[in-house]
């Protein structure tokens, strides 16, 4: 501040008669003039012709910023505008250049107001005004910055290479440095202390700091983990059910994640949680060549028996089964020919059975759907019988992942299944309803 101060002292300008004077003196000396000309006793001239060139200074201070930001600015963005590149999108933004705008005035009168003042240019009160006009300035400048990083998150934010990056944790962790430094410069302008003063006093106050920004380091850090582990991003679709997430990753930011569910409520987590406890990311199912169907439907245990020559005829009428029971049934025919079986009692040698036809359907069925992906893992299995039945598991991958179609191919396929399994002498285990009940009573009664 006192070097600025001598070089506006030293500035002087040319006298006609050859001389030169220091341009304080020569702007006093004009406005003292232009009062007394205008009819102002000398003695008042004296006293309020350094308050007119303050007035002055503000009038011309606000005139340059109101150019600054009405034509000059304008001007930038039609050029802007006009041109391919990215760099000047982010760096001639009118957010940008509206903070730059807001420095012209407060640095104008930080520079003249030794102008107007000469005589108390050493003053303690004109020293204090000179600060509290150094701190917007500085202030304007941190805003300045905070809104150039905030455009440089934008720009890069829409690039496809860039979305699966935590841009806005960094951004945030930028602007919390930035402040805090400016917060630091900020007090050592008003109590004219060295900066380094005052970090070395927070030095000693680590633990506080570290207590007060825990939240903000853990995201920090949570975030680079996320990020290089590949663990998460803007747009996945995760399941958290401990902390009510299931949904669409929408934001990830220093201190929170939100998820959007599926019921459009909005869900916030911890980054650090993400890292420290465990969560399920469905993008690895959307990347993938189908989503996952595993549903089972229990048979009744009583309902499965040998096949007889009479179910084998019905089999061999349909047309995914038919090629199937005749391999199967000559390889059959030749095992018990071949061991000497008595076919007069069932229990000997091989047999058929409705239940192992009616498998080899649903996977030939499953099989011939187009909306099932054949690349990925395709059948149908017996699961560990129970009190309510067999329980008859298809696995498979449709070939839709959208949420809508998923559901509608693995319908179709059940209510497809529900409706065949008469066909092969099964049924279906189901509790008793009202209606069971109902027709037992009147079988018992009559």
């Amino acid at each position: 501040m006192e070097e600025v101060k001598e070089i506006v002292d030293t500035v002087t300008v040319e006298l006609p008669n050859g001389g030169t004077q220091e341009v304080t003196d020569v702007v006093i000396q004009e406005v003292n003039h232009a009062l007394l000309s205008a009819g102002m006793d000398e003695a008042l001239a004296d006293k309020v012709d350094n308050f007119v060139i303050l007035l002055l200074i503000i009038g011309v201070a606000l005139l340059a910023n109101l150019i600054c930001r009405k034509i000059i600015l304008r001007t930038v963005a039609k050029l802007v505008k006009q041109t391919k590149a990215t760099w000047d999108d982010i760096v001639f933004d009118h957010k940008v250049m509206v903070h730059v705008s807001r420095m012209v005035a407060p640095i104008l009168i930080y520079l003249a107001i030794p102008i107007a003042f000469p005589e108390h240019a050493d003053s303690n009160l004109l020293d204090f005004l000179r600060r509290l006009c150094l701190i917007y300035i500085l202030a304007v400048f941190l805003r300045f910055i905070s809104v150039f990083l905030s455009a440089v998150y934008h720009v890069y934010s829409e690039k496809e290479q860039y979305k699966d990056k935590p841009l806005k944790g960094l951004l945030q962790t930028a602007q919390v440095v930035l402040f805090f430094v400016g917060a630091i410069i900020i007090v050592s302008i008003l109590i004219k202390q060295s900066p380094m003063v005052l970090l070395t006093g927070l030095g000693a106050s680590a633990a506080i700091l570290m207590l007060v920004f825990k939240d903000s380091i853990m995201g920090f850090v949570s975030g680079i983990q996320l990020s290089a582990n590949n663990m998460l991003k803007v747009g996945d679709w995760i399941a958290m059910p401990k902390y009510g997430a299931d949904g669409t990753v929408i934001e990830v930011t220093l201190n929170t994640v939100k998820v959007r569910n599926w019921d459009n409520t909005i869900t916030t987590i911890p980054p650090y949680l993400l890292v420290s406890d465990s969560f399920q990311n469905w993008q690895g199912m959307r990347e993938s060549g189908g989503r996952r169907v595993k549903r089972s439907i229990n048979i009744d245990m009583t309902s499965v028996r040998f096949c007889t020559p009479e179910m084998l005829a019905k089999y061999r009428k349909i047309q995914l089964l038919k090629e199937y029971v005749e391999t199967t049934e000559k390889v059959v025919k030749e095992y018990n020919k071949e061991h000497h079986i008595d076919n007069s009692v069932l229990v000997n040698g091989r047999r058929q059975t409705n239940l192992g036809v009616f498998r080899a359907y649903l996977t030939n069925y499953l099989k011939s759907l187009p909306t099932v992906n054949q690349d990925l893992t395709c059948m149908v299995r017996q699961l560990q019988p129970t009190e309510t039945g067999i329980p008859m598991e298809l696995y498979f991958f449709s070939a839709s992942k959208d949420w809508i179609p998923y559901e509608g191919i693995q319908a179709d396929v059940f209510d497809h299944v529900l409706a065949i399994i008469p066909e092969f002498d099964l049924r279906v285990f189901q509790n008793p309803s009202g209606a069971d009940l109902r027709r037992i009573g009147v079988k018992i009664e009559n």
